[in-house]
Parts: C-alpha cells; structure tokens; sequence
C-alpha cells in the first residue's frame, strides 16, 4: 500500500508538471516537439510504475510492428496501457472519445498531438468524418494509430463486445492491423489507484494482413487478442490479485460469463 500511495503521488505531481510544461509547445507550429514531450512523460511513468511501484512491464514482439503505418488495436485492462504505448512509439496517433475535449488544456495537447477524436454520439456521421478526415490527415503523415477495440476498460478475464468501429479504420487505412495482447490489469486493474508489484507483460502479436472482409477480420483479432491475453494472465499471477478467468471468445458478441479461475 506505501508502495501504490507513492506511485500516485509521483504520478500526479508528474503529470500536473508535465501538462502545465507543455502549454508552450501548443503554440509552436510542428506537432514533434509534444510529441517528444509525451514519450518523455510516458517513459518517466514507466519509471516509477517500475521504481515506486515495483511494476516492470517487458514488451515483447516489437518485430511485429511493420516499418510504416498500421492499426494498434490492443486489449485495454489498466490505465497504464496507454502510458506503455506511447513510451514505445514515436508520434503515435491514438482514438479517443469527445468526452476529453471539455478539459481545455487536455483538448489542447489532444489536438496538438494530432489524436483522432471522435464524437460518441455522432453515429453514421462521426464515422464518415473519421475516414474521410482525421484518416486521411493520419495517412498523409505515415502514422500508426492505437486503437481499443472494446471501446472500454475491461476487467482482467473479461472482455466486451469487439466494435466494428477497427475494421472500419483497418478497411479506410488500407494497412496492416497488430493485435495487442495484455496482462497488465494484473498488476494495475482497470482506474484502481492500487499497484500490485511484479512483472507484467505487453505483447504485439503477428499482423493481420489488409484486405479481409469484415468478419474474418473481427474474428482474427478477437481471437488472437483475448486468447493470449488469457494466457499471459495464466503466465503471472502476482500474490494478492484478484481476477477470474473467462472462457476463450467464441465471436458471439457477448459478454462472457465469469468462471473461478483455477491452478
């Protein structure tokens, strides 16, 4: 518990000081100054997730990231995945709902950064102005963006229901889609403010090609994302944790039923 108090005092004080650093550089013309300013906040995140809570996070599959654009689209169970991403990425754009906008120095950097944003009540229209500008705008620039399929943070062993909203995105880039694997909630579950110490693990999976029609697309990344999430959860189970394993998805669009996990 002193550990995770520690952790969150770090963490705000890092991130009120790095917000409050970055207003100068919304004036600046060229988006790369934030973004550098951002991997360096997230990679110092990192260092006191790993330092102050004793949360060491090993990414692996690194050579699944094509050289040039490509859908991120990653399993969510902890505020601190996004933390991960940008700490590994240059100039990463990511999708993230309207709600953010209202907090005017957070829309700021949000724009700056060059994030997709998206009106949750927009429907129909939201989705063609998805492709039709922020993708384009993100294409021009080679960019990958990072995407949470779910739409939410989901508890660990759990998932929600895979919107369609990525293979709309994987069909208008044209590009590669990596799915993203996770056990990170183990140790940092979903917004909870307590940190349990030990070695969580991120994993890019092997890239599903572009070009698949929409339900095979939806299945192979289900598939790939929440089996190895699954198994990355049975890899490590930190003394203390609490979770519950789910059954392996079966594409039906549904919420799985919890199941007591066993050894």
């Amino acid at each position: 518990m002193i550990r995770s108090i520690l952790f969150q005092a770090l963490y705000w004080l890092t991130s009120i000081a790095f917000g409050v650093l970055a207003a100068p550089l919304l004036l600046l013309p060229s988006r790369a100054p934030m973004m550098g300013w951002i991997r360096l906040y997230t990679r110092a995140m990192t260092f006191w997730m790993r330092h102050a809570a004793g949360v060491k996070v090993t990414v692996r599959g690194r050579e699944n990231i094509p050289d040039g654009p490509c859908i991120i689209a990653a399993k969510h169970q902890s505020w601190g995945d996004g933390i991960v991403m940008f700490s590994q990425m240059n100039d990463l754009a990511f999708v993230t709902g309207d709600h953010l906008e209202k907090f005017p120095l957070v829309g700021g950097i949000l724009r700056k950064m060059g994030a997709i944003i998206v009106d949750n009540c927009g429907g129909a229209y939201a989705r063609a102005r998805l492709v039709d500008t922020e993708l384009k705008r993100a294409a021009s620039d080679n960019r990958r963006i990072l995407i949470y399929p779910e739409g939410h943070l989901s508890p660990v062993g759990e998932k929600h229901r895979y919107r369609r909203g990525v293979y709309h995105m994987y069909a208008a880039y044209n590009c590669p889609a990596v799915p993203v694997a996770t056990n990170l909630g183990l140790f940092w579950p979903q917004q909870s403010w307590r940190l349990t110490p030990g070695e969580a693990t991120v994993e890019f999976l092997p890239a599903i090609a572009p070009g698949l029609e929409k339900d095979d697309f939806m299945q192979r990344l289900e598939q790939a994302v929440e089996t190895r999430s699954l198994e990355l959860l049975g890899d490590a189970r930190p003394e203390g944790a609490d979770w519950t394993r789910a059954p392996l998805p079966d594409h039906g669009n549904h919420r799985p039923a919890k199941h007591a996990s066993s050894n």
